[in-house]
């Protein structure tokens, strides 16, 4: 069965080129794992995948629509997914309203459990990228560029 995931809308402070240029090489991510994760990290421009513990993960862009879309799709996952990012220009010039939808396989017990942890999930993810843009997180590496 799948299930359907809208976060909430945020507002990132750049500009969705900008922003966009960020998300749309898979190489960018590599760098987000923290410093001293024991993790196994492999990144082209389409693609990533990550083991940590014995446990792989792999995702790769099926569509990109210059500053306004990139479409990630699960490749290596126990859950069958699509991620839309949506990148659209904030009537506040020089910014982006930003937001994630997604599509999950998952079974009713799954869904059951995991539905809410989903959702706060891509809602978390939505203002933390909105924080980052705004120079909240001082953790993040010194070179990754939004």
């Amino acid at each position: 069965m799948t299930a359907h995931y809208t976060s909430k809308t945020g507002i990132v402070s750049k500009c969705p080129e900008e922003l966009y240029m960020a998300f749309c090489d898979m190489r960018n991510f590599s760098r987000l794992a923290p410093a001293g994760m024991q993790a196994e990290i492999n990144a082209d421009y389409d693609s990533l995948s990550i083991t940590v513990q014995g446990f792989t993960i792999g995702v790769k862009i099926d569509e990109r629509q210059p500053y306004s879309l990139i479409r990630i799709i699960s490749t290596q996952s126990p859950v069958e997914f699509v991620a839309a990012l949506h990148f659209e220009r904030s009537a506040i010039p020089g910014k982006t309203e930003f937001s994630i939808v997604a599509d999950a396989n998952l079974n009713f017990i799954m869904k059951s459990m995991l539905s809410g942890k989903i959702q706060s999930a891509l809602d978390k993810a939505v203002d933390t990228l909105v924080d980052i843009s705004e120079g909240r997180m001082p953790q993040m590496p010194k070179d990754m560029k939004f």
